[in-house]
C-alpha cells in the first residue's frame, strides 16, 4: 500500500460531513454517534478528533487535518477559503516516518470513491464550516454520495454554557458576526441595530471587535460577556462593556497571552446583561468546576466514579495503583469452582468486584456459565460487586442493607441453621492481602468457610513522568482515596500529593494512613462508599466557593494557590 493509500472497500462509499459541536463530547448527536460507530475513515482537525474519536469502532483510519504546509506565514494568517491538508495519524502506513498530507477534499472522496463509510468531522456545524462547504461542492460535483449531521454552533452553545440567553420574552433580534472575516458593512449593520450580537473572535481580537462595535454607533457602556474554551471544563467567562473590555482581560492577566489567538465567542447586549449571568451561570457554577481530580483506581474500577465527578464539574484522573494477577497456585480455586457446580457450597460471598470477574474468568475456562450458580445463594459486599454480578447474569441474595463492608453483610448475614440449611458451607473467593472479619464472623455464626484466594493485589507500575510531576509539584486539585492501600501504593509509586492537594478518604482506617504518611486530610466521607466521597467533595468545593465569593475574592482551584500558601484544614 501506498503513503497515502486508504485500503478498498466496496463499490459505492459515502460521506458524512459531521458536526462535532463546540467542545463537550456530551453533545454530539444521536445520529452523529451512530456515524462515528460506522466509520472506516474518520477525517478531522486535532480538536475535533478529542471529541469524537471515542465513538468510532476499532480499526477505523484517523486522518488529521493538519495546517496548509504551503501558507506564507511571513504575509500573515492563511485566508478563510484556503484548503486544509491531512495528515494520517492511524491506519494509513507512512514512508520513512513522515506523515501523508494530501488535499482534504481529494482524500475523503478518494477514499468514498473506494467503498469507504467516511465522516468529515468539524467544529460546531457543518452548515458554518467554510471549508466543509467546500468539500460538500467537492463530492457533488464528482457524484459522491455524502449526508449532513447537523451539530451545535459554538455561537449558540457557548453561551448557553456561559448562562447568557441570545432571547428574552420581548423576542430581540440576534445577530451573528465572526470578527475575522465580517466586513465594514456588516460591522455597520450590527452596530446600528439594538439586538444582541454574538462575536466569533480570538482572545487578543476582542478589543478590537469592541471598538468596531462603538464606531458603528453602540454605546461604550453596552454589556457583553467574552468565553474562552466554552463547553469544556477549561471554560472562562468575564464581564464587562464595551469600553472596558481590553482593560478588564489586561487586569486578568490573560493579555498579552501566548495563547491570546484562542477563539471566544463574545455577547453584546443589554439582554445579555452581568445579572442575568449571575443567576444563570450553572456550568462554571458547578462544585469542583475545572478541578483536577486523582482517582488512583484502574479505569474499570473507577467508571462511575468519574462519571460522577465529571457530573460535579471535575476532571478525573485514574491513575492505577494495584494490579490484579492470578494466584500462583490454582488448583484450590479450581476445586472450589468444581464444589459449586457438585453442590459442595450453600453460599458463596463476593467482596469485591475483581472476586467476581475471577470466578467470571474460570466459568469460562471450563465452559461454564451464570446457570452454574442454580440452587446456590449469592452475596455481595456492596453495590458496584452487585452490579457486577447482574451484568455476569446472577442477581445476589443478599447485600447489606446498612453499611457496604464485611462488618455490614455480616450484620444481615443469617446463621447457620441445620434444620433450614442442608449444606453448612461458604465459598469466599477474594484477594490474597484481604483482612479475617468476613471468615471470623461467618465461623461464629456457625458457617464452614473455605477461604480462597482467587486472585493477587500488586502494587501498579508507576504512572508516566508527568503524572508524577503533576502529584509531587501541586498539579492535581484533590485526590480520593478509597482504601488505606491506596494510600500507600500512590505514595510508594509516584510520591506524596503536593500540600495545597485537598486529600479526601473513604473512611477512618483511610485517614489514619493518610495522615501516617505525613498528609492532612480535608474531607471524610459520611459513610464507607465511593459515591457519598465523591459527593462529600462536591460538598466541600460548593462551600469553599461559597466563601471566596462572600469574601469578594476570585473562585480558584486549589492548584491555583500560590505557592508556599498555607492551606486551611477543613474536614467534612
Amino acid at each position: 500500500m501506498s503513503p497515502t493509500t486508504l485500503p478498498a472497500g466496496p463499490e459505492h462509499g459515502h460521506v458524512t460531513f459531521l458536526g462535532a459541536g463546540p467542545g463537550d463530547p456530551g453533545l454530539l448527536t444521536l445520529r452523529a454517534v451512530e456515524a462515528l460507530a460506522n466509520a472506516d475513515v474518520l477525517v478531522a482537525e486535532h480538536e475535533v478528533l478529542d471529541v469524537v474519536r471515542t465513538h468510532a469502532r476499532s480499526g477505523v483510519a484517523v486522518v488529521n487535518t493538519d495546517a496548509d504546509p504551503s501558507a506564507d506565514l511571513a504575509s500573515g494568517p492563511a485566508p478563510a477559503t484556503g484548503v486544509p491538508q491531512l495528515t494520517v495519524v492511524d491506519g494509513v502506513s507512512t514512508t520513512a516516518g513522515v506523515p501523508a498530507v494530501r488535499d482534504a477534499a481529494h482524500l475523503v472522496m478518494e477514499a468514498a470513491r473506494g467503498g469507504r463509510r467516511v465522516v468529515r468531522a468539524v467544529s460546531g456545524d457543518p452548515g458554518l464550516d467554510a471549508y466543509a462547504a467546500e468539500e460538500m461542492l467537492a463530492c457533488a460535483a464528482a457524484g459522491v454520495p455524502f449526508e449532513v449531521v447537523p451539530g451545535i454552533a459554538a455561537a449558540v452553545g457557548v453561551p448557553a454554557y456561559a448562562g447568557v440567553p441570545l432571547r428574552d420574552a420581548e423576542g430581540a433580534d440576534v445577530r451573528f458576526v465572526d470578527a475575522r472575516t465580517a466586513s465594514d458593512r456588516c460591522w455597520t449593520e450590527v452596530g446600528a441595530s439594538d439586538g444582541t450580537v454574538v462575536v466569533s473572535t480570538t482572545l487578543d481580537s476582542v478589543g478590537a471587535a469592541a471598538g468596531e462595535l462603538v464606531s458603528a454607533g453602540r454605546k461604550p457602556d453596552t454589556p457583553l460577556t467574552v468565553t474562552v474554551a466554552g463547553t469544556t471544563t477549561r471554560q472562562r467567562t468575564w464581564t464587562a462593556t464595551l469600553g472596558t473590555i481590553a482593560q478588564t482581560l489586561k487586569q486578568a492577566k490573560v493579555l498579552p497571552s501566548p495563547e491570546g489567538g484562542r477563539p471566544v465567542i463574545a455577547v453584546v447586549g443589554e439582554r445579555s446583561a452581568t445579572a442575568q449571568r449571575e443567576q444563570l451561570s450553572w456550568f462554571e457554577s458547578k462544585p469542583l468546576f475545572g478541578w483536577r481530580v486523582l482517582v488512583p483506581r484502574t479505569k474499570e474500577q473507577a467508571a462511575s466514579l468519574s462519571d460522577q465527578l465529571r457530573s460535579y464539574g471535575a476532571v478525573p484522573h485514574e491513575v492505577p495503583t494495584i494490579a490484579v494477577e492470578p494466584p500462583r497456585t490454582p488448583q484450590q480455586m479450581e476445586r472450589a469452582v468444581k464444589g459449586l457446580v457438585t453442590g459442595r457450597y450453600e453460599w458463596i460471598a463476593f467482596t469485591s468486584v475483581n472476586a467476581v470477574k475471577a470466578v467470571r474468568e474460570k466459568f469460562e475456562e471450563y465452559g461454564l456459565d451464570a446457570r452454574a450458580f442454580a440452587g446456590i445463594k449469592v452475596a455481595a459486599v456492596g453495590e458496584q460487586t452487585a452490579k457486577a454480578l447482574v451484568a455476569f447474569g446472577v442477581k445476589p441474595d443478599l447485600v447489606p442493607s446498612g453499611e457496604q463492608s464485611a462488618a455490614g453483610l455480616l450484620e444481615d448475614w443469617p446463621p447457620y441453621d441445620p434444620v433450614f440449611d442442608p449444606i453448612d458451607r461458604v465459598f469466599l473467593p477474594r484477594a490474597d492481602i484481604a483482612t479475617e472479619t468476613l471468615v471470623a464472623g461467618l465461623i461464629e455464626l456457625g458457617w464452614e468457610v473455605d477461604d480462597v484466594t482467587a486472585y493477587r493485589t500488586v502494587r501498579a507500575s508507576p504512572p508516566p513522568a508527568e503524572t508524577r510531576e503533576a502529584i509531587k509539584g501541586g498539579g492535581f486539585d484533590a485526590v480520593l482515596f478509597t482504601s488505606s492501600s491506596t494510600v500507600r501504593n500512590l505514595v510508594g509509586i509516584a510520591g506524596k500529593p503536593h500540600n495545597v492537594t485537598v486529600i479526601a478518604c473513604i473512611g477512618p482506617a483511610t485517614a489514619k494512613t493518610a495522615e501516617e504518611h505525613g498528609l492532612r486530610v480535608d474531607v471524610m466521607a459520611p459513610e464507607p462508599s465511593v459515591h457519598k466521597l465523591a459527593e462529600a467533595l462536591a460538598d466541600f468545593g460548593l462551600r469553599r466557593r461559597a466563601a471566596a465569593l462572600e469574601a469578594g475574592d476570585p473562585v480558584t482551584r486549589p492548584s491555583e494557590r500560590r505557592p508556599g500558601a498555607r492551606r486551611r484544614r477543613t474536614t467534612t
